[in-house]
Parts: structure tokens; sequence; C-alpha cells
């Protein structure tokens, strides 16, 4: 296998990985009102609010939204998946 396409390969997922902590952030920040006024949230919330604006309101219940824990159930099946497709290529080399 090509050397190049491993290295592609690795560096997407160190990538995605790295996404996925952006996600994290951006619920946990979201519990504190205070810091949405910030600079640093509104960074955050601009690389989060495209993927999750996918799954808003889909899973409410009351006041509660669920839709977080959908798209972190989603998205780290899709990484976990995508890392051992990477995994398999990378040794089959």
């Amino acid at each position: 296998m090509d050397i190049y396409l491993i290295y592609f390969l690795r560096v997407l997922e160190f990538l995605l990985t790295g996404y996925y902590y952006i996600l994290i952030a951006y619920v946990l920040l979201s519990w504190v009102p205070s810091l949405h006024q910030s600079k640093f949230y509104y960074y955050i919330a601009l690389l989060a609010n495209p993927y999750m604006r996918i799954f808003r309101g889909i899973l409410v219940i009351g006041m509660i939204d669920l839709t977080p824990i959908l798209g972190f159930i989603i998205y780290q099946f899709g990484l976990s998946s995508f890392s051992e497709m990477v995994a398999r290529i990378a040794a089959g080399s």
C-alpha cells in the first residue's frame, strides 16, 4: 500500500478524533451560560454546530435535550469504524 495514503488516513483519523473532543467541549461549555459570550465558546460552537445541528430536536424529553448523546454515539461509531479500517489498511501494507 502506498505510504502516503496511510499517512493521510492517519492524519485524518487524528483530526476526526480532535473534532470529537471539540464536540465534547461544546456540550460541556453549553452548560455554563456565562461562557456563551466568550470568544472561546464562539469558536467551539462555530466548529461543532454544523454536526450537532443535524440531530437538534430529535431526542427531546420534557426540557432535556438528549441530542448530543445521539450525536456522540453516531460519531463514535463512525470514528471507531474508520480507525479500524485505517488499522487494517496499515497492517496490510
